[in-house]
């Protein structure tokens, strides 16, 4: 397989994996809803015995949500860190991308 065509494959596959975050981040955002309606009706005072129960639960919440933001961020990183070696193999001093056929712009002035 040449180069090129490695690198084309990398880029359809970091398209599918991107097509793929978006639909889990779709779907994490409408449990998110459901999490604040319920937690909006349910972490309240009158539910817990002291105000320090109160904040342990919306301290648990709120270390699950990280979590999952931090997860995401490595996925992307590890995405990044792929298009970086494909398109920087061939980045040109202006910000062009060369290949055999030409070159492509990106649209920075120099």
């Amino acid at each position: 397989m040449s180069r090129e065509k490695a690198f084309l494959q990398m880029l359809e596959s970091s398209a599918a994996i991107q097509w793929n975050i978006a639909m889990i981040l779709e779907a994490k955002a409408v449990e998110a809803e459901k999490v604040k309606q319920w937690t909006h009706h349910h972490i309240h005072a009158r539910a817990f015995e002291t105000h320090e129960d109160q904040l342990k639960e919306s301290m648990a919440i709120h270390d699950v949500i990280v979590e999952m933001v931090e997860g995401l961020t490595k996925l992307e990183n590890g995405l990044y860190s792929n298009l970086k070696a494909v398109l920087g193999s061939g980045e040109e001093e202006g910000g062009g991308f060369e290949n055999e056929s030409g070159g492509f712009d990106f649209g920075e002035d120099k």
